[in-house]
């Protein structure tokens, strides 16, 4: 791959990041207040359809040679081979919300439910899994070309700035939680990571991730916005299961 092209992957991972996490340019312009929807669910999701087009049409005319995986090539293998422990994990974390939460105190419309709930998780599915895993980590792999676990390296470097840049969104609660939101986010990256390179197919980290996401689904019932101990105590350790499952996929 030419120099070129991987400046310029570089530059769109670090445009789209900044986007997805800041808001920018919807947050500009964007005030829609439908019902009990929060107003900046509409901005986040406005900004993912933005993000897209940005990426195709850099990668359609700019990067034509960089393959994200976007095909049905080995998804129901990957899905049969390594879907199942993450529909596991989510299934815990959902019951660990669930704990943690109830007695639920908010009564939202099926619309909230539906555009918080699930909508938007989509969309953060696809556009994270895009730059992080499509554009990041397939980065690092190619900058680390000659090493011998290059492919490792770039699983693992991907993951700890996917973590790291989930602080912004726990900023402001307890040093715990945030240390712990880091954690298993990072493990999780790592699971993203790992059934990517596996199968080359990037819709099959999309899907597990949306599956993992909407399990949070039980937040929708509720004025908290923390996350309960509870929860983080059972939350925690199914993370680090999956992150030492995770390099077992790695080395096998």
């Amino acid at each position: 791959m030419k120099k070129q092209e991987l400046v310029i992957i570089g530059i769109l991972t670090i445009v789209l990041a900044f986007m997805d996490i800041s808001g920018l340019p919807s947050a500009l312009f964007i005030n829609i207040e439908i019902l009990d929807i929060t107003p900046f669910y509409f901005i986040l999701m406005f900004n993912f359809i933005i993000i897209s087009i940005i990426a195709f049409l850099t990668l359609k005319y700019l990067c034509p040679n960089w393959k994200l995986g976007l095909s049905v090539n080995n998804l129901k293998n990957g899905l049969n081979k390594y879907g199942i422990v993450g529909i596991i994990v989510g299934i815990i974390s959902g019951i660990a919300f669930y704990i943690g939460l109830k007695p639920f105190n908010y009564n939202p419309t099926i619309w909230k439910v539906l555009i918080e709930g699930i909508i938007y998780y989509i969309g953060v599915s696809i556009v994270e899994e895009l730059y992080v895993r499509g554009l990041l980590l397939n980065f690092i792999e190619k900058i680390c070309y000659k090493k011998k676990d290059n492919t490792t390296i770039a699983i693992i470097a991907s993951s700890v700035i996917f973590g790291l840049g989930h602080i912004l969104g726990v900023l402001g609660q307890p040093i715990l939680i945030i240390i712990t939101k880091v954690i298993w986010t990072i493990a999780m990256g790592i699971y993203f990571g790992a059934i990517y390179k596996k199968t080359n197919n990037l819709w099959l980290p999309i899907i597990i991730h949306f599956i993992i996401d909407v399990c949070a689904l039980p937040y929708c019932f509720t004025t908290t916005t923390t996350y309960p101990s509870i929860s983080l105590y059972i939350i925690l350790p199914t993370y680090l299961l999956l992150g030492i499952y995770s390099f077992y996929i790695i080395k096998k």
